[in-house]
């Protein structure tokens, strides 16, 4: 048979295909994506049907396998229109964590003590303006100030924008950041 009169005979099977089709699924896009994948592989395995053989019979085999292969590969997937269970799985990499705060570390080196202590005494320390000013023996204002400088210039000396957020990632990195007086603040 050459390929006008197979391609012919098989889309002549077209209607009693989606018929068998939709009574295997119930659901006419379902329906559909199973005519066309048994269409597909009929039409790239061709050289497989026997001539003189039946046609219908062939599709419609093809056709039911592709439909239980399909409900077999369903029943091992999960659907996740919330997105709640790739979340779960998915995970950043700890090593961002390690690298930002080794360059948050290098870069609050740099600064000026008065701006490194403030810096700790609210970012980490989580002191009021007030308590961090009694600690100093400076105004608030004077607080506010080393306060504003020292974030500004670790946003230069990182290489970041004032509203880029530093991102810790792993326990590990918290646990150093806490344990070490360091912040993202």
């Amino acid at each position: 048979m050459d390929r006008q009169d197979a391609k012919a005979e098989l889309t002549s099977h077209m209607k009693v295909l989606r018929a068998f089709a939709m009574s295997l699924t119930r659901n006419d896009a379902a329906a559909d994506d199973l005519v066309q994948d048994t269409v597909l592989k009929a039409w790239t395995n061709l050289e497989k049907f026997q001539e003189g053989t039946n046609m219908r019979a062939w599709l419609f085999t093809i056709l039911r396998n592709t439909f239980y292969s399909n409900r077999r590969k369903a029943v091992r997937e999960v659907e996740d229109s919330s997105g709640a269970i790739t979340e779960s799985i998915s995970v950043k990499p700890a090593h961002d964590g390690r690298l930002q705060l080794a360059e948050f570390r290098r870069a609050l080196g740099e600064l000026p003590v008065e701006q490194r202590e403030i810096l700790t005494l609210i970012g980490v320390l989580q002191y009021s303006y007030e308590e961090a000013a009694d600690v100093c023996g400076v105004k608030v204002g004077t607080v506010k100030s080393r306060l504003n400088r020292g974030r500004e210039a670790l946003t230069l000396k990182m290489q970041m924008n004032s509203d880029d957020r530093m991102e810790l990632t792993d326990a590990a990195t918290h646990a150093v950041v806490a344990a070490s007086g360091g912040t993202a603040a």
